[in-house]
């Protein structure tokens, strides 16, 4: 496995791939990450078993954080990430620094459409979808993989990244991969690991909480009497009542994430985000 730092250097090592398989990271890996490198790897043995390459790149993202959010202790661990993707599948590891990525101010942006990137995420943190889509935008440019691997777990990123591809024509296939969970439920992320042990043995309710909300919209759907509002309100007092402080539990349709009145016979998912003590935990289901 090669690492790399420069464009330059990351151009020369993947000049000779037939098929590139790309997954982008901020680093600190957790399981879900290294079965999304897997996924790569086994998409390129699949469809470019003499010449495909996959590429991963840990690049802790400025752009994406707010005023007050934890940039600068965000956990950097560029040499266990990097033994853990060699260990996965991963040929190509790019680690830029900001002077790298972002060798001037970075004054053009992609600005998703407000109806998709202002709610939910957009909504508690602004501007963090511009931050995502512009750097995701630059890294498919740097990297130009065919296909690029991105997790559930983050449910609207996924979203607007697909749109993005589709709206600018880019010619990269995008492939989800299913959120991979402790054994007790709790989604993985590197942000849990913020979490004290109490609190992470608390954690799990906030997929409690999605769990709840998704069976009574089973329920609702099934009997044709769904009130929506009340079912939200009932998960986010739930939290509450055990110390969380929930930005929002929401049932939205799938396709665009606008929200579910009614009994609806479209595929729908839940959404969550709260904070547990200083940690902002998101999960989401789908129904």
């Amino acid at each position: 496995m090669q690492i790399v730092h420069t464009l330059a250097d990351l151009r020369r090592a993947l000049k000779p791939a037939a098929l590139r398989a790309f997954v982008p990271t901020m680093g600190n890996l957790h399981q879900g990450h290294l079965e999304l490198m897997q996924m790569a790897r086994q998409e390129v043995d699949k469809r470019a078993p003499t010449g495909g390459m996959t590429v991963a790149s840990i690049f802790v993202n400025r752009l994406q954080f707010g005023p007050n959010e934890d940039f600068d202790t965000y956990p950097r661990t560029l040499e266990n990430d990097c033994a853990l993707l060699e260990a996965n599948g991963c040929d190509v590891v790019f680690a830029p620094s900001e002077k790298d990525l972002y060798p001037d101010p970075q004054v053009f942006k992609v600005h998703p459409p407000a109806e998709l990137a202002d709610i939910l995420e957009g909504a508690f943190r602004p501007g963090f979808f511009v931050g995502v889509s512009t750097v995701v935008h630059k890294l498919f440019n740097i990297v130009q993989p065919d296909l690029a691997v991105f997790g559930k777990k983050d449910y609207q990123q996924l979203m607007v990244i697909r749109r993005m591809v589709q709206q600018m024509a880019l010619p990269i296939e995008i492939i989800g991969g299913e959120t991979r969970r402790a054994e007790d439920g709790l989604a993985l992320s590197s942000r849990n690991g913020y979490l004290s042990a109490e609190e992470r043995t608390e954690a799990v309710q906030l997929s409690m909480a999605l769990k709840a909300l998704a069976a009574a919209a089973r329920a609702g759907n099934a009997t044709g009497h769904l009130d929506v509002a009340a079912a939200e309100a009932a998960a986010m007092d739930a939290l509450r009542q055990r110390g969380w402080a929930p930005d929002y539990i929401t049932l939205r349709r799938q396709h665009d994430l606008s929200p579910v009145t009614s009994p609806c016979a479209e595929p729908l998912v839940v959404l969550g985000a709260a904070k547990l003590g200083k940690t902002r935990l998101i999960d989401n289901l789908e129904v």
